[in-house]
């Protein structure tokens, strides 16, 4: 018979016995006033806490918003990202799946609470309509405990992650302060990220707690639909009625305050980030770090970059409170492991300290002042680089590779606003006297070497055919060289091999000799906008000059400055790498591949090649078809290692006590085993990489090769006889 009834009961058919539960069970008239006004002063300080962020975000400068029409798209996407967490799974799976059961868990659980709102306070008070009973409430319970099941697993995994496994993501020290820098105390983020924490597991377990005494004391029968609730009764059954009444009550009290405290200080606490990043992922440009906005028309008579707070786009003061301080930046940051100081988290993290310091509380009388009015004091308008604030060595340790980028879960721009930092380091003439000098020399003769532009095609001398000059008749393939490729003297001989694999293949290409200018792609990234313009545009007016079908070039740097940058400057043509172009020929038939060299190798994915723009299978598959082995290092790809030369850091002079970026690629090439060829398809990567494998002792083991002198070697060697 109770077997009947328990079925009739969960389907709802007794009368006046439909399944629910009272939300104020023993909370006299006192305490519900009490709890509604706890809840209206949540919402004022929750209101409140969102408004001053907003002021501030208000004092940026809206230039880089998307436009209108770009808003549904880039929603869409953000929404995506965050209801997949393809950002946050990327190349850290377990705490993706973590982060998957605490989102999903906290807004089932924040959708749950809703429900239970409009019911109590909205439809059953003004309609006398309960839906909150039946068939409807059993399935929204068995939904809850799911989800809330999912919720604390993921908050158990993360605190178990910090408090025992503490992975280095997660070490706050401070790579630009020494140790009795007061700015390396990091106990405020420590204690704060404690707190968070702590909170959600409080809530999650109480939640459960709650559920478990309650139906030890009601014994509601419908156990399947709450199950982990159930399994907590069990604890409770053989308590005293005393103790569970007491346990209820003081349960359903903690857990109704630290749920509204925590609801009231997200918008001062880490938490916060459960908004900003759905706005930070909404306004990050596609194209990131891969390109550079110039400085807009309406700004052009101002000082360029960002040398105070009011200086700031709007997207990048809401990326600065989008950081989740989670370190991977931190983590695959080139700079910051080969000892220099700078770690990206921190400069987002020391801009935010400085906007919120800025910002004034909605009480303060200086809210009410306006900046603009002469003489008035604005620490929006102080220097955001300087003693205590971002040093400058720090924004000039960075190498513009775009690992930062690439791999934040939330969107920041860290390259980019870096490479702001560094505008107006050069606006205000504050560079290191070499990279000053390399500036000089581009202005001067349109190369970083300093050499007569006269001189850019002498390389092609030794060849024995005649390599056109595009400027003067037409052309299928463009070849732009790029400064490497054709001063330096290693990298030249690359470039030979390069222009003998083009006509062995029938290749109907040119150059442009002394018309070609450097790309301004690393003149860029440190910060010189006025001169990358410049560049630019000569080399588009050359290009405009000439007839041709498909520009290549063998340097990355170059690639994505043509294919990324030029078309803001109204340059429009299809742009490809030598691999491509190379791959093709081979794959065609035009550039038959003689033998098999079954040479074991490792390959590096140059920066501008790879992350920049995507192409990591040419290489690969070439290597493939020429008979050889490859042996991936474990950073590759898109998480593939700065070799130390971008951002215009090839210029510049490695800091005391750092370690190269190059070495530590050599000595994690080394690490994979016995291999025969270092591969690399850059004409910067032949020079950083041949030097570091003599200074780090490993010229014993293994030599470089561009990818090219191997395709040469495999397409004129002699077939082995069978």
């Amino acid at each position: 018979m109770a077997g009947t009834a328990w079925i009739l009961v969960a389907n709802g058919a007794l009368e006046g016995s439909a399944p629910t539960r009272e939300e104020f069970w023993g909370v006299s008239q006192v305490g519900k006033a009490l709890f509604y006004l706890l809840a209206t002063i949540t919402i004022f300080v929750f209101l409140y806490g969102c408004v001053r962020p907003w002021l501030k975000y208000r004092r940026g400068r809206p230039d880089l918003l998307p436009p209108r029409s770009e808003w549904l798209p880039r929603l869409g996407a953000a929404t995506r990202s965050l209801a997949t967490h393809s950002s946050i799974a990327r190349r850290a799976r377990t705490v993706g799946w973590a982060h998957r059961g605490i989102a999903f868990g906290f807004v089932i659980l924040f959708l749950g609470t809703v429900i239970l709102l409009i019911n109590s306070d909205l439809t059953e008070p003004l309609f006398g309509w309960r839906f909150f009973k039946g068939d409807f409430y059993l399935a929204y319970s068995f939904v809850l405990d799911v989800f809330g099941l999912f919720f604390l697993v993921g908050l158990v995994y993360m605190t178990v992650r910090r408090g025992v496994l503490r992975p280095p993501s997660l070490d706050y020290t401070r790579p630009d302060r020494d140790a009795s820098d007061p700015q390396q105390d990091r106990r405020k983020y420590r204690v704060g990220d404690a707190v968070f924490l702590a909170s959600l597991l409080y809530l999650g377990v109480t939640g459960f707690m709650l559920e478990g005494v309650r139906i030890a004391m009601e014994a509601p029968g419908y156990n399947w639909a709450n199950p982990v609730g159930w399994l907590v009764s069990l604890a409770y059954e053989p308590t005293s009625t005393a103790w569970q009444t007491g346990s209820r009550h003081f349960l359903w009290w903690s857990h109704g305050v630290v749920a509204m405290a925590l609801v009231a200080s997200i918008p001062f606490t880490k938490a916060m980030h459960m908004v900003t990043s759905f706005v930070g992922l909404a306004l990050r440009d596609p194209l990131a770090g891969k390109r550079l906005h110039p400085v807009p028309e309406r700004l052009a008579a101002e000082p360029a970059g960002y040398a105070t707070l009011s200086d700031f786009f709007t997207n990048h003061l809401v990326q600065l409170d989008a950081c989740t301080k989670c370190g991977r930046c931190h983590d695959v940051c080139p700079a910051r492991a080969s000892g220099k100081p700078l770690s990206p988290r921190d400069v987002i993290l020391e801009l935010r300290e400085q906007a919120n310091s800025a910002t004034p509380w909605l009480l303060s009388p200086r809210l009410f002042t306006s900046p603009a009015k002469p003489g008035t004091a604005d620490a929006f308008n102080e220097p955001v680089i300087g003693e205590g604030r971002v040093r400058e060595d720090t924004v000039w340790s960075c190498m513009q590779c775009n690992a930062c980028v690439e791999i934040c879960p939330v969107g920041i721009e860290q390259a980019p606003i870096i490479n702001q930092l560094r505008r107006s380091l050069v606006e205000e003439g504050r560079v290191d006297a070499g990279l000053q000098t390399t500036f000089l020399n581009l202005t001067k003769t349109g190369n970083s070497f300093g050499e007569n532009k006269r001189k850019r095609g002498n390389w092609v001398r030794e060849l024995d055919f005649t390599v056109k000059d595009a400027r003067k008749e037409p052309v299928d393939i463009l070849w732009f060289v790029g400064d490497y490729a054709s001063f330096d003297p290693r990298s030249q001989q690359v470039s030979r091999t390069i222009a003998r694999l083009y006509q062995a293949a029938g290749v109907d290409f040119g150059i442009l000799y002394d018309g070609e200018r450097n790309s301004g792609n690393d003149v860029r990234r440190a910060g010189e906008e006025g001169l990358f313009e410049s560049l630019a545009q000569q080399n588009i007016d050359v290009l405009e000059g000439c007839d041709f079908q498909r520009v290549v070039t063998s340097d990355p740097h170059t690639l994505n400055s043509l294919r990324n940058e030029y078309g803001d400057l109204g340059a429009k043509f299809e742009v490809m790498h030598h691999t491509t172009l190379l791959l093709e020929l081979i794959e065609s038939g035009r550039l038959p591949v003689a033998a098999a060299l079954g040479y074991r190798v490792t390959y590096h994915d140059p920066c501008y090649l790879g992350r920049h723009n995507g192409e990591y299978d040419a290489p690969r598959r070439i290597l493939e078809l020429l008979g050889c082995r490859l042996e991936e290092m474990p950073r590759n790809r898109s998480n593939s290692f700065c070799c130390g030369a971008g951002g215009g850091r090839i210029w510049l002079n490695e800091p005391a006590g750092s370690t190269r970026p190059s070495e530590l690629r050599i000595a994690e090439a080394a690490g994979v085993g016995d291999i025969d060829f270092f591969v690399v398809s850059c004409p910067k990567d032949v020079t950083m990489f041949e030097d570091a494998i003599k200074t780090s002792g490993h010229a014993d083991q293994f030599t470089l090769r561009e990818l090219t002198e191997l395709i040469e070697e495999a397409v004129h060697r002699v077939p082995a006889v069978t």
